[in-house]
């Protein structure tokens, strides 16, 4: 038997003009602990879920952390898919645009990871998981950060393959998420955009795309008007109205507010001890859960023990 533990951070993406590209990762995490057992287990019941998504998620091989690992490692030559059990204690919010399934992809990969090294085959490259990712979570912004922690910008290149760059982050950031208990899902609010903007809005993006990749790591002062967007904020309103009032309440008030990935909840980047306060008195008499996070300097950790 093999025992894997691992701790994937939720991730916040986009951060306002960095849409599809830019991407956190933050000290709140899921924790897994696959078992590969030496004999078969029931795959009706191979999976244990328990914190965010107990009684939503999957509790089969159809669970994605599960479906994630036995699909790498068939393509690897390896079929253990009826002998892996998972016991998952989820701290991260589902369909909030806080990463989650990033979380499961990246999970996955590293169980996957740590059993083809126990069958002695080769350790992929971070540009083989970073590849993986993209093919289970269709988007690098989220997946990247999952990997490698910090902050990362992300693109495709030339020959059609996801690339990362990690950013220097200025150590006095922190962040606050206001988290609503009604969900978004991702392609439902990808729907919603439109095939074409004005060529205004894509340039006064770049400009706060640049200028974010500067505030983030050298000028932190700069971070509220860098987190101004004109891509994909605002097509978005009619799916989380909410969440775009908070918005406006916060960066009324001076804060550096964003839709934290397809949404619906909000992040918020600053560096003021008292964030959080700060975020409770604007927003007063809301009652979203608002959690105070710093940003992870790495990405998914990964144990394993030989039983």
């Amino acid at each position: 038997m093999l025992t894997i533990e691992v701790s994937a951070p939720a991730t916040s993406a986009n951060l306002g003009p960095g849409y599809d590209s830019f991407g956190l990762a933050l000290d709140l995490c899921d924790n897994i602990t696959a078992v590969l057992h030496d004999e078969p287990v029931d795959l009706n019941n191979c999976v244990t879920v328990s914190g965010e998504g107990e009684g939503q998620l999957p509790t089969t091989s159809d669970h994605l952390i599960h479906r994630v690992a036995t699909t790498i490692l068939r393509d690897r030559g390896i079929d253990v898919g009826d002998r892996l059990t998972l016991d998952c204690v989820n701290a991260i919010p589902q369909s909030r645009g806080m990463g989650s399934s990033a979380a499961s992809v990246v999970a996955g990969i590293s169980v996957a990871d740590v059993i083809s090294e126990h069958f002695d085959l080769p350790k992929p490259t971070a540009q083989d998981k970073l590849r993986w990712a993209i093919r289970f979570e269709g988007h690098p912004d989220n997946a990247a950060p999952a990997l490698f922690g910090g902050v990362s910008v992300s693109w495709v290149d030339g020959e059609g393959q996801p690339v990362s760059a990690s950013l220097p982050v200025h150590p006095s950031i922190t962040t606050v998420l206001i988290v609503p208990d009604t969900c978004l899902d991702t392609q439902f609010a990808r729907d919603l955009l439109p095939e074409f903007i004005p060529h205004e809005d894509a340039a006064a993006n770049s400009a706060c795309a640049g200028l974010l990749v500067h505030a983030i790591g050298n000028d932190p002062s700069l971070l509220f008007e860098a987190t101004v967007d004109r891509l994909h904020q605002e097509y978005r309103r009619s799916a989380m109205p909410e969440s775009l009032a908070r918005v406006d309440a916060l960066r009324d008030a001076g804060l550096a507010a964003v839709v934290s990935g397809a949404g619906p909840t909000v992040a918020v980047l600053g560096t003021e001890v008292d964030l959080l306060a700060r975020c409770e008195e604007v927003l007063a008499g809301d009652e979203s859960r608002m959690i105070a996070a710093s940003i992870a300097d790495s990405g998914v950790v990964v144990t394993s023990t030989p039983n």
